[in-house]
Order: structure tokens, then C-alpha cells, then sequence
């Protein structure tokens, strides 16, 4: 997953006016404008990281440099230095936070897919864990691409990335069979069509009418396996993906998972992420070196 530079940086400068607002007035008063400074992120736990090329590419930005000392993608402990930064004083002290608030949400988000997807992984289960759209306005793509590092699957990006019928879709259609046959008369080959079921009969309805992907939503354990049992029963467990999603946690997902679908999604991944704990610390400091 992956932005041309220009829009990421409209983004994270975004970001970054709406902490300065005016000006970040403590550090203009605190550090002359001639004053550079070296500092060290580090990881004051352990973590999967992600957001390197994002944290990376604010401070490029700002004209400091920044020197990756990890990866995307690796897991680090505690006092782990992440990354190391020079530049000017301001400039950097004034980035911190917004710098800090994306590395530590990215990485909480990737470290949480991981860790479920090591569960899924270690259980010996072949079950793919996917995020939701349940992202905060602003942050869906840095939210996404974390959960993609992580080892978890994107799900839908945005309302355009595939066709989604769910309950209320249903409701106003007047039925599963008429939303999708709304959705066929509009519908691109290219485009993947997922119904979401509430009970085993919409499930079985909407996996004969041929969607391509059908939805167990919040349906119990019991009644997970009182619908796959169902679709198989009819043969068309081979015909359509099947993904539980709702209500799913970290105790209970080995036992949907051991139910056999194919996707679990979790909207816990992006909605209540627990950022993890970084800090950026000053090294040394010095005087921007005059040209003659």
C-alpha cells in the first residue's frame, strides 16, 4: 500500500499545521534559530514498527535528516534506537509530536495484526485476519498500511474498492435477491460483490444468488458453525469466501478461527488501537555552521 510522495506530504503537513497552528512558541523562545540538535527515537517497549517512511518522509520535509535504523516490518524491544534525526532545534522540536503521535498509533496498530496473525499462524489455521473501515477521519491510509505491515489484510479501503451489500442495504432493497441484482446492473466485472448475512438462511441465500463473498456478522459461535455446516451441505462452501466479522476478540478468535473461514476481520485493530510507547531525545546540540 503505497501514496505518490506528493499527497503524503500534503497530508503530514496537514498534520503538522493543525499542532504549530501560529507557531510553536515555546521552542522559538526557548532555542536560538541558529541552534541544530541531534536525537534518537527509541522504542520504550517492544513492538512491531511501522510508520518509518511516514516519520521519515515529515522530517525530510522539513529539511532534517533522518536516519532509519530499523525497518518497517521488524519487531524491536525495549531501547531500541528506531531512527536517529539532525537538524535544526525548532524545526525538530516542533515536528516531535505529530512525528511521535503517527510512529506510536502505526505501530500499536501493526503489533496487534501481528500478534493475532501469529495466533492464527501458530494454531496451525489458514485463516487470513482483515481490518474494517472503523478508521478515524484523516488516518484510514496510515491505519491500513499499518495493518498491512503487521501481516494483516486491508479489507476495503474505501466504499469504492469492492461492493459491500449490508443490513441496511438489504432492508431498503426489500431483500438479498433484489439489492443484488441492484448491484449486478451496475456492477464492473473487476469489482468483487460481499453480502453481509445476519442469520444462516441470508448466508445460504446469498452464497446460491452467487456472491463472491458472504459476511457472517455477528452471529454467535454456534451459529457460525450451524451456517458453515449448511453451505457445505448444499456444496457451496467451495463456491464463495466466507468472513466472520463482529464481535470478535483476542480470547475468542482461535474459536471462530477453528471454525474454517477464510477471513476474520476486526474492527478492534484500527478503532481501539493502543498506541505504544516511543520518545525522541535529544543527543547533543551545535551551532549552525556559517557560510562565508
Amino acid at each position: 500500500m503505497w501514496i505518490p510522495d506528493a499527497i503524503l506530504k500534503k497530508k503530514l503537513l496537514e498534520f503538522l499545521a493543525e499542532d504549530i497552528g501560529s507557531g510553536d512558541i515555546t521552542s522559538n523562545a526557548v532555542i536560538p534559530e541558529e541552534t541544530m540538535i541531534q536525537a534518537q527515537i527509541i522504542a520504550k517497549e517492544s513492538f512491531v514498527v511501522a510508520g518509518i517512511y511516514e516519520v521519515e518522509t515529515l522530517f525530510r520535509t522539513l529539511n532534517v535528516t533522518f536516519k532509519a535504523k530499523v525497518k518497517d516490518g521488524d519487531e524491536v524491544c525495549k531501547g531500541t534506537v528506531i531512527a536517529e534525526v539532525e537538524g535544526h532545534g525548532r524545526s525538530i522540536l516542533s515536528a516531535e509530536r505529530t512525528a511521535l503521535n503517527i510512529l506510536m498509533r502505526m505501530c500499536g496498530i501493526a503489533t496487534a495484526s501481528r500478534n493475532m496473525a501469529k495466533m492464527i499462524q501458530n494454531a496451525g489455521l489458514k485463516v487470513r485476519i482483515a481490518a474494517t473501515r472503523k478508521t478515524a477521519p484523516g488516518l484510514r491510509y496510515f491505519d491500513k498500511r499499518a495493518v498491512m505491515i503487521g501481516g494483516g489484510n486491508t479489507h476495503r479501503v474505501r466504499l469504492d474498492d469492492a461492493f459491500l451489500i449490508k443490513d441496511n442495504h438489504i432492508k431498503v432493497a426489500g431483500g438479498v435477491r433484489e439489492a443484488l441484482q441492484r448491484v449486478r446492473a451496475t456492477a464492473s466485472f473487476s469489482k468483487k460483490i460481499e453480502v453481509e448475512a445476519k442469520t444462516k438462511e441470508e448466508a445460504i441465500q446469498a452464497a446460491t444468488l452467487g456472491a463472491d463473498i458472504v459476511m457472517l456478522d455477528n452471529m454467535t459461535l454456534e451459529k457460525v458453525r450451524e451456517t458453515m455446516k449448511a453451505l457445505n451441505a448444499q456444496n457451496l462452501r467451495d463456491k464463495v469466501l466466507v468472513e466472520i466479522s463482529g464481535g470478535i476478540t483476542r480470547e475468542n478468535l482461535l474459536d471462530y478461527a477453528r471454525l474454517k473461514p477464510d477471513i476474520i476481520s476486526l474492527g478492534s485493530l484500527t478503532h481501539s488501537v493502543k498506541a505504544v510507547d516511543i520518545s525522541l531525545e535529544v543527543v547533543s546540540t551545535f551551532r549552525e555552521k556559517q557560510s562565508l
